[in-house]
């Protein structure tokens, strides 16, 4: 493992000691700026035809700025992004940054009440969204904070309190002082899933999301020339925090995919010369079964994060086998955690790959019981995460606070354990454990197993209701192209785990399994799925 860089403890949020990188950018604007300064000319952005560099997204970010501004735009108020990936969504980021207000990245797949919602609950006063997301915009008179509306691009039909981006940069004033944010200061509000409830803002702050940024940069060696492919949405945790900002920070190379297709991220892979990546175990499969897959030139790709799930040993293995010189890095944290909290060092994907890492150098990870006691390594407990990465807290919502977050920690609603070695283990979501009859079955050593099977490309696994046991193990499997039966299925599961563990439920999807814009498995889908 790489010497961490030197760290100190720190008092934070009134009531935190934290132990924190000694040597930080105080702001997300100012570690931009100083990038600018030291590789004005390297590409910052590649976006389909457009090839950005530091000066000209600088030259972006600064006329959206005084866009703002000239709209009367303050600092602390919220401008909400529902924008695909592109090179703007990354623009007004950083412009927001500057002037001190608030982003709201949206993912354009909401609909129209969440967005509502969303809007409402931030208080948001600025909205900028991709034309093709107009319908999902609801009027003002619904959102009394709104003041302005752009849209990036033609709608297919007009929206009559909206204005066309372009009309939003201005001219800067040479004169204007430079805004200097505070580092608990929050600079983004990235809204969880709401698997229950209403969804929650999690005040990301320059303090986490600048420690998360140097945690990345530290724990997957990343440097000046990384390449970084975007091909998770930008408006979540990881494409934001694990890509966009890391590969900011290094003079690195973001190139932007506005959907995931994995022949097209392999084409754009080799022509970019793609040195960094970081997406969830399916999309390296779905790269892996393209039949071309080996004649890609994938040479300078060198590291490889994952997260969401657990990689399949078989996808290691053929990972292994066609790119020795890649190194692949589990990655597992949360937006409350602004991304990362552990990583799984180089080299120890063989020995470990049942973890999800070590807990990086300023994380401190305990396992409780649940009256909130630890428990011996080995011991099998709820995860607490703590650290200058954790949030403050949900942007007005004192109740989320309340069961979210004890002295500094946040509870995480995981099952795992932390081995001798410091090594954690992720077994289940504290809701998603199944009880069959009193034996405790942890659905990712089913899904794991699953996994193993060569025409598993998905796997998922719940509790279906059982009035006599209580809980039975069902299935969840994407075939792919791959071919085999329920019995085949089980036959599998047998042979690797205890009889009440093999799944007496099989369903065979013709998609891939329901995922969040983070990349995890919407196990509330795949219940409704189920019949009561």
């Amino acid at each position: 493992m790489r010497t961490p860089p030197v760290m100190r403890y720190e008092t934070h949020y009134g009531q935190r000691l934290i132990r924190c990188y000694a040597d930080r950018p105080q702001s997300l604007d100012a570690m931009f700026r100083e990038v600018v300064a030291r590789t004005p000319g390297a590409i910052a952005l590649v976006d389909e035809d457009r090839r950005i560099s530091y000066e000209a997204l600088d030259a972006m970010v600064e006329a959206q700025a005084a866009g703002l501004l000239a709209r009367g735009c303050r600092p602390g108020e919220r401008i909400a992004l529902l924008l695909g990936n592109c090179a703007e969504f990354v623009s007004l980021f950083l412009a927001a940054a500057r002037i001190g207000m608030i982003s709201l990245p949206m993912s354009t797949r909401q609909a129209l009440p969440e967005i509502r919602y969303v809007l409402n609950q931030s208080g948001t006063s600025v909205l900028i969204a991709d034309a093709a997301s107009a319908a999902n915009i609801p009027p003002r008179a619904e959102v009394e904070s709104l003041r302005h509306i752009f849209l990036l691009g033609t709608p297919q039909s007009p929206h009559a309190e909206a204005e066309p981006f372009d009309a939003l940069p201005c001219p800067p004033d040479p004169d204007r002082a430079p805004y200097e944010a505070a580092e608990e200061d929050t600079l983004c509000l990235l809204y969880t899933s709401g698997t229950t409830g209403n969804p929650k803002g999690a005040m990301i702050t320059h303090l986490s999301a600048v420690h998360s940024i140097l945690n990345f940069e530290w724990a997957l060696g990343l440097k000046q020339g990384d390449v970084a492919f975007l091909s998770v949405p930008a408006s979540h945790v990881t494409g934001l925090v694990a890509i966009i900002l890391p590969a900011l920070r290094v003079g690195g190379t973001t190139v932007i995919l506005r959907e995931f297709k994995a022949r097209k991220f392999l084409e754009r892979a080799e022509a970019e010369r793609i040195s960094y990546s970081l997406m969830v175990p399916a999309m390296y499969n779905l790269c892996l079964l393209d039949k071309d897959f080996e004649t890609f030139d994938l040479s300078s790709w060198r590291v490889a994060g994952f997260g969401g799930a657990p990689m399949p040993e078989a996808t290691i293995e053929a990972l292994a086998k066609a790119l020795p010189g890649l190194v692949l890095q589990n990655v597992y944290g949360a937006t409350e955690t602004t991304s990362p909290a552990t990583v799984l060092p180089p080299g120890e994907i063989s020995a470990h790959r049942d973890t999800v890492g070590l807990p990086l150098p300023v994380a401190d990870i305990i396992v409780v019981d649940d009256n909130g006691v630890e428990v011996p390594r080995g011991t099998t407990g709820e995860l607490m995460i703590g650290g200058p990465m954790v949030v403050p807290g949900y942007w007005e919502n004192p109740e989320g606070n309340a069961k979210g977050f004890v002295s500094g920690y946040w509870r995480s609603g995981d099952l795992g354990s932390m081995d001798a070695e410091g090594f954690v283990r992720v077994l289940d979501r504290k809701k998603d454990m199944i009880n069959r009859g009193g034996f405790k079955i942890y659905s990712i050593e089913v899904e794991n197993t699953l996994a193993a099977h060569p025409a598993v490309v998905e796997a998922a696994v719940i509790g279906q209701p059982d009035p006599v046991l209580g809980e039975r193990v069902q299935a969840f499997l994407w075939l792919g192209e791959g071919q085999t039966d329920a019995e085949a299925i089980r036959a599998h599961c047998a042979a690797r785990l205890s009889d009440y563990k093999v799944p007496e439920k099989i369903v065979f999807l013709n998609g891939p399994l329901p995922r969040n814009a983070n990349g995890k498995v919407q196990k509330t889908e795949l219940r409704k799925l189920t019949p009561a």
